[in-house]
């Protein structure tokens, strides 16, 4: 089934207009991503392993196939990006407590402390880049973007429709 919009929907704006905007929102976030990580003391880890890693940080351990699912990629992937991980210290694998045929895989001590540095590094690059390039009213205007992009992502709960939450740059987007 094909669905034709008018050329006037989503509130007045033309079609063109709000695919150009999507084009530009695109490509904005897709620099804002690699200059963040370019920032961050992860960059010299893959967007996969950086993922992981921040998925781990975040949900705490798991196991390859729920990563793998998680991060939709196939097992064999996420094996060898598990195995580049572990072999640079930053995960670690212990026995599935139920499970003797599987592996559950955490951060590390030092893994931890590369994605808290990691963090770290993109907020400061990132509120840096806005104390010097914005002007105050510009800082506000951007502020008050934040609620309209976390509509866009699918935020709905109170912690991340929240603009102020408190890890607002949480993982880099890939």
């Amino acid at each position: 089934m094909q669905v034709f919009l008018p050329d006037f929907y989503g509130g007045g704006m033309p079609r063109a207009d709000r695919v150009r905007t999507a084009d530009e929102l695109t490509t904005l976030v897709a620099q804002l991503g690699r200059r963040l990580r370019a920032a961050s003391a992860e960059a010299e880890l893959t967007p996969s392993q950086q993922s992981v890693m921040g998925r781990l940080g975040r949900q705490g351990p798991a196991t390859t196939a729920t990563l793998a699912r998680s991060e939709l990629v196939r097992p064999q992937s996420m094996r060898m990006t598990l195995a580049a991980l572990e072999e640079r210290g930053l995960v670690a694998r212990t026995p599935h407590p139920t499970d003797g045929r599987q592996v559950v895989f955490s951060l590390t001590a030092a893994g931890t402390e590369l994605l808290g540095s990691g963090r770290a590094a993109r907020r400061g690059w990132l509120a840096e880049a806005i104390d010097t390039r914005l002007t105050p009213d510009e800082h506000r205007t951007l502020a008050a973007a934040l609620p309209l992009l976390h509509r866009l992502v699918g935020h709905s709960d109170p912690q991340h429709g929240n603009p102020h939450h408190s890890d607002p740059t949480g993982d880099v987007p890939q």
